[in-house]
């Protein structure tokens, strides 16, 4: 049932493997349209339970659990990569996996995420793979400082890997080799950091959003400007770009595909999401149809429809260092549009909400959100 045809109407389940405010979003995007919404989480009190029908409480890795959530719903989706992919194929035969298990054997191993993309003729940093020591000076005798050393799997924000500038750097680097086979990844001089996200359904049908313009601070996404502050021929070979690939592997769902705009002015492909993504959150308030809108038409092989941006924008993160600062900013900002994911823990650096903000004038509005030195 993997190669969903037939579309799956209103009132039929959604089932999401992951409870955080990814499968939230989903969910409140599938409840609008008419869906139930049934989530699998350990954690009983998870950003998504709060707002689906149900929710399975156990670990992601339990298989009894993931073969109940088959049997209680009509289509099958998840909103992380770290998906045990076994127990995907095992369900096929009783539920509709429309993204299959391919993008995810892609997406969650960096080595066959960049050999995908490069064999796709896209431009990508130089890399190697590597599983010791002595691969590695070999690997950086050849590609050269400064680069970055990344394990095949695993890891987000940063995590996981290690920047290499000089020879002295490499013992540092080499602990990563304790945690499995990694990928030395040259370092690209990049002008600004890019991501697009693509919509793609069963049938083919194909819809792309605005390019995003992303600032990091601490290698976690911290600002998205949309429409992206980059030429008009760039955005198009970022969207373009972003076809290429939905089609190349088959997408079925929603594609974040992150890029490098370099200073020679090319577009080089960083990273996949085979999900929604942090960098398209803006699409809730700003375009006609959310990240999360397009997803859930394209795994029950709804049309999808051509996207528009109705009005600029700037989303910022709410980590755990703001969470006290942005619930300041509710009585002060009328225009700002808060979004909480209901997360019990606050932590430093834990993503914990996100603020949307339509602007006429996205340097004007810039300044707006460093005046309130929420984010200092």
């Amino acid at each position: 049932m993997s190669n969903l045809t037939s579309l799956i109407e209103q009132g039929k389940t959604i089932g999401i493997i992951g409870g955080g405010q990814l499968g939230q979003m989903l969910t409140f995007s599938a409840k609008a349209a008419g869906f139930r919404v049934l989530i699998l989480d350990p954690n009983p009190d998870c950003s998504a339970g709060q707002a689906a029908d149900a929710q399975i409480v156990a670990p992601y890795a339990d298989l009894k659990a993931i073969e109940e959530l088959a049997r209680r719903a009509d289509v099958l989706t998840y909103e992380f990569e770290n998906v045990d992919l076994q127990a995907l194929e095992d369900v096929q035969d009783q539920v509709a996996v429309p993204q299959g298990t391919h993008l995810l054997a892609v997406t969650k191993d960096r080595l066959r995420e960049k050999t995908f993309l490069k064999k796709l003729g896209l431009k990508v940093a130089p890399f190697r793979a590597i599983e010791n020591k002595e691969q590695l000076e070999e690997a950086l005798a050849t590609i050269g400082y400064p680069a970055v050393l990344k394990t095949c799997q695993g890891g987000y924000d940063g995590k996981a890997q290690h920047v290499l500038h000089t020879p002295a750097d490499l013992t540092a680097a080499t602990e990563l080799l304790s945690q499995g086979k990694c990928i030395l990844e040259g370092w690209v001089n990049f002008g600004k950091e890019c991501s697009v996200m693509v919509g793609r359904n069963s049938t083919g049908a194909l819809c792309v959003f605005p390019v995003s313009e992303n600032i990091h601070r601490n290698q976690i996404l911290h600002e998205s400007i949309v429409p992206a502050r980059i030429s008009a021929d760039l955005q198009e070979k970022a969207q373009e770009i972003a076809e290429k690939i939905a089609v190349g592997i088959n997408l079925c769902g929603i594609l974040g595909i992150e890029l490098f705009v370099g200073e020679d002015q090319e577009l080089y492909v960083n990273e996949l999401a085979p999900r929604p993504h942090n960098s398209g959150h803006y699409s809730i308030e700003a375009c006609n149809f959310s990240q999360f809108d397009v997803h859930n038409r394209a795994i029950c092989n709804w049309p999808l429809p051509q996207i528009k941006l109705l009005q600029p924008v700037v989303m910022v993160n709410v980590l755990g260092q703001h969470v006290a600062g942005a619930k300041r900013l509710v009585a002060q900002k009328k225009q700002w549009h808060f979004h909480d994911y209901g997360k019990g823990e606050l932590r430093r650096d834990r993503k914990m909400g996100h603020i949307t903000i339509l602007t006429d004038d996205i340097n004007e509005t810039l300044a707006e959100i460093k005046q309130t030195k929420v984010w200092d």
